[in-house]
């Protein structure tokens, strides 16, 4: 049995936006949030990925700020803003007016050029396959309202 062809298929959602090289950002915040367990679970998960350098667009000191243990239930939450559940590819997403998110928060989609954007966010990236869901890379860390969030 050959499984080269399981290079993404096989491996799952976490692990695919490792191998990714560009979610770099994202695999680390998510070990810090404690939710590797979950994203390697059965799923499945759309995950809206924010690049390294979608990253790198958050005000000085922001994620720096994130990544502090006692900012975890934020963070928790900021990652959960970018996970919907089930398996969804782009053009499914693109006939959505908004997407439900597993923190709760419905977030805002449009189509614009044929790209799907999501709360200001476009997918860089559509349909990257894993085992347990599918990723899109986005170009922007996309916040909660802050009324979702313990002050």
């Amino acid at each position: 049995m050959n499984n080269s062809h399981n290079s993404t298929t096989g491996t799952n959602v976490l692990d695919t936006a490792a191998a990714n090289g560009t979610f770099k950002t994202f695999g680390k915040a998510v070990e810090q949030a404690g939710l590797s367990e979950t994203l390697r679970g059965p799923g499945p998960f759309t995950i809206f990925a924010p690049t390294d350098s979608a990253f790198d667009k958050l005000p000085a000191g922001k994620l720096e700020n994130l990544m502090k243990p006692e900012n975890k239930a934020e963070l928790v939450s900021i990652l959960n803003y970018h996970v919907v559940s089930g398996r969804k590819s782009a053009a499914d997403v693109g006939k959505w007016e908004a997407a439900r998110t597993i923190n709760g928060q419905s977030a805002p989609i449009k189509l614009v050029d044929n790209k799907v954007v999501i709360d200001g966010a476009q997918v860089t990236t559509a349909d990257i396959g894993s085992s347990n869901g599918v990723i899109h890379g986005i170009d922007k860390v996309n916040l909660p309202s802050a009324t979702e969030l313990k002050q």
